[in-house]
């Protein structure tokens, strides 16, 4: 099941920043909660997608189940910087649903 992830909490504009496959066999709202826990930054960066980081730390939030859609930041030093973490607020579509990250759990929305 294929999970779309929208950034539109603290943006002017609602992007997808992801889709990720949940497992197969997943139900609806499993998917939906792998997909959060997927892009957000808890051990690592979910979006630079590298097992490990320069210098032989582990990036704990790789996934290979998850592909980013919206380009990284770059600064002026040439430092890569992942995207922010999935918030309450954001979105998630999962065929022709859409669900609101709640502050527990999913809304479905109109």
């Amino acid at each position: 099941m294929k999970v779309s992830v929208i950034h539109s909490a603290f943006d002017d504009t609602p992007h997808v920043v992801a889709f990720v496959d949940a497992p197969e066999g997943t139900e609806e709202m499993e998917a939906l909660e792998y997909a959060y826990r997927w892009t957000n930054n808890v051990m690592g960066s979910w979006s630079i997608k590298k097992e490990v980081f320069e210098g032989g730390e582990s990036n704990g939030d790789f996934n290979p189940n998850v592909t980013v859609m919206a380009p990284l930041h770059v600064d002026d030093s040439g430092k890569e910087w992942g995207l922010r973490s999935t918030s309450v607020g954001d979105q998630m579509l999962v065929g022709t649903k859409k669900y609101e990250v709640a502050s527990f759990g999913f809304k479905e929305v109109a």
